[in-house]
């Protein structure tokens, strides 16, 4: 953790032209046909991030573990000095927004790109990685994967409900999907924004990726993160599960196309038997002492073998 946060500290430049704020030029965020931009928004965020929990993280063992801390300090050579240029780069870290179209601008360049109806895009075109040149993808807001999509879902405490609205109805059109991680980030904010249609879709695209053949090349094996794609399209997507904090949250729904779902999760010691219908959800605790979670903003604590019939809220 902390070599990383040191790596974040030495990638970028405070600019002059941009108020001093701490910029990361020449980099490539999730979107592989976006490579060598500036200030990539997914980038720029979870590098402060990344500085931010490395500050917490040395606090933690300063207070906690002193002799850990001053042998681990010493092994990497970390310096007051250095620490105070994490904190400097956090607190002045660029964080692209455009304030006319409310919405997180993917890099430097990317509104300034040709915009394009990708579904005039012929069938037999996609992926554009196979058949067209990286010159011409790279002039278009064409995106491959979920970038600051996927952002929303990873950092999704620091954005408005509105704010993801606004970027998943500009970027959702742009997108192509051609990378597999795609369709499973789409569907779990598109769950998240009561977009029931886009979640059930793309989680369907998610699943099915394989049995289907969606990108033509199954024949080169499969698609294992679809798997990980699948079970959080269910639980990060259609429960709602989140853990901002440290702290367990479910907003479940249930999709038209479906009468009900289930599953298992862990959580500090903890297991939770989570059952979904259309009015009510049931939490079963099947392993652990006691675990305390919130249905709908409704904190709920069980013990062991305890079961609790809740209804969902936006019944």
């Amino acid at each position: 953790l902390f070599e990383t946060a040191r790596c974040w500290a030495h990638r970028g430049v405070f600019l002059e032209s941009r108020n001093g704020q701490y910029c990361i030029s020449e980099v490539c965020g999730p979107d592989e046909y976006k490579p060598g931009v500036n200030n990539n928004c997914y980038t720029n965020y979870m590098a402060q991030f990344n500085l931010r929990l490395a500050l917490e993280a040395r606090d933690i063992l300063m207070k906690g573990y002193p002799t850990e801390y001053a042998q681990l300090r010493e092994k990497l050579s970390l310096s007051d000095e250095e620490f105070s240029l994490w904190k400097r780069c956090a607190d002045h870290m660029y964080l692209p927004f455009n304030d006319e179209l409310g919405i997180h601008p993917q890099d430097d360049s990317f509104l300034d790109k040709d915009p394009l109806d990708i579904d005039s895009i012929p069938q037999d075109e996609i992926p554009l990685v196979a058949n067209w040149h990286p010159l011409v993808i790279w002039r278009y807001q064409v995106i491959k994967q979920a970038d600051v999509i996927l952002l929303l879902f990873l950092l999704g405490d620091q954005f408005t409900l509105a704010e993801k609205k606004a970027n998943f109805d500009y970027y959702e059109p742009k997108t192509t999907h051609d990378s597999s991680l795609s369709p499973a980030i789409y569907s779990i904010i598109a769950s998240e924004l009561g977009y029931e249609e886009f979640a059930y879709n793309y989680f369907l695209q998610t699943v099915r990726l394989d049995l289907d053949d969606y990108n033509r090349n199954a024949w080169q094996g499969l698609h294992t993160a679809c798997m990980a794609g699948s079970w959080m399209g269910v639980v990060n997507g259609f429960a709602g599960m989140r853990t901002f904090g440290g702290q367990l949250s479910f907003k479940p729904f249930v999709p038209q196309q479906l009468k009900s779902y289930g599953f298992k999760v862990k959580f500090r010691g903890a297991q939770l038997h989570v059952k979904v219908a259309a009015k009510h959800t049931s939490y079963n605790l099947v392993q652990g002492d006691s675990c305390s979670f919130s249905h709908f903003a409704q904190p709920v604590t069980l013990t062991r073998g305890q079961t609790r019939l809740l209804e969902n809220s936006h019944v």
